[in-house]
């Protein structure tokens, strides 16, 4: 049942008109700063026939048009892929669907709908997209910082400026430290932001690059934020050899026909390269140090619950 009152209530609120304020600098300072490097920004892809499996993908989301069908976007790790063809490095604002689990309500971190800063780099290794991942948070951050003063004295937020290098932590190790959910115990023991590295394979998709050296570790990378407030971005490089995909699509039991159209992309040839995508509302909840993520957004829609 969706509750009016409640709803206008929040909408109308000092905080949400506040977090909005600093959500649409976060907006302008990312793309600001992309373009300052050379990215060029291509338009969302909101129903595809290929999106992003994910491990923990529950519920398709298909629509049929004119005979066709089409999936609602997950992520837009493919069409990053195929983008590049035509740019050498490029991000998009991309509106995503991930219907999560019922009990994730609650968690003050999850969205069924959202949006990320996509972005890719041609033949750029997962070194170079975090150098890139810490400079865009310090930037926005410092943006942030300046133009958004009465608005993070609103939230009794001083935001610190973390020193890069950022520190590094391997999947393995947190995992050993603090348990298989180890993001939000992590989080919560760091003061700056942190990198995850070095996946295990079963935990992650088929378009993330293994090392040729380590069977069954990926060359991929998480940030986590400090203070509880968990992941801020996920990415590393890709798969883009043909018999690589296909091994590892088959490896997760999934149907080589569902990602024909995608592999019709790698026979003719893609590049390698590497990217992430920035969660929007999960920054705006970190800056504004806000405990629930409906705060960020105008139309939130929780797991399990009814929105707008």
């Amino acid at each position: 049942m969706f509750d009016i009152d409640n709803y206008l209530t929040l909408i109308q609120s000092e905080k949400m008109r506040r977090s909005l304020k600093i959500q649409n600098q976060i907006l302008s300072s990312s793309g600001e700063f992309l373009r300052q490097k050379q990215f060029v920004e291509i338009l969302p892809v909101v129903i595809s026939p290929i999106t992003d499996p994910l491990t923990d993908y529950r519920v398709r989301g298909e629509i049929e048009c004119y005979g066709f069908k089409y999936q609602i976007t997950k992520s837009m790790i493919f069409h990053k892929q195929i983008a590049l063809l035509s740019q050498p490095r490029i991000f998009c604002f991309s509106p995503n669907v991930r219907i999560e689990p019922r009990e994730r309500q609650k968690s003050g971190k999850h969205l069924i709908e959202f949006v990320q800063l996509d972005l890719e780099v041609k033949d750029a290794a997962r070194e170079e997209v975090m150098k890139l991942g810490e400079e865009l948070l310090i930037y926005v951050l410092e943006e942030v910082k300046k133009l958004c003063a009465s608005d993070l004295e609103f939230f009794q937020r001083d935001l610190k400026i973390p020193k890069v290098p950022f520190k590094k932590i391997c999947c393995k190790e947190a995992i050993s430290l603090y348990g298989e959910g180890y993001e939000i115990k992590l989080s919560e023991r760091i003061s700056e932001p942190i990198w995850v590295l070095d996946f295990p394979i079963e935990i992650r998709e088929f378009y993330d690059k293994e090392y040729p050296e380590q069977p069954g570790i990926l060359n991929d990378m998480d940030l986590v934020y400090p203070e509880g407030f968990g992941e801020a971005l996920s990415g590393g490089e890709r798969e883009f050899e043909l018999e690589k995909v296909k091994r590892r699509i088959e490896q997760k039991n999934i149907d080589l026909k569902a990602y024909d159209l995608y592999l019709q992309f790698i026979r003719k040839g893609i590049f390698p390269s590497a990217g992430f995508g920035l969660g929007i509302e999960r920054m705006t909840r970190f800056i504004c140090g806000l405990r629930e993520i409906k705060e960020t957004r105008l139309f939130a829609k929780l797991p399990g619950e009814l929105g707008l």
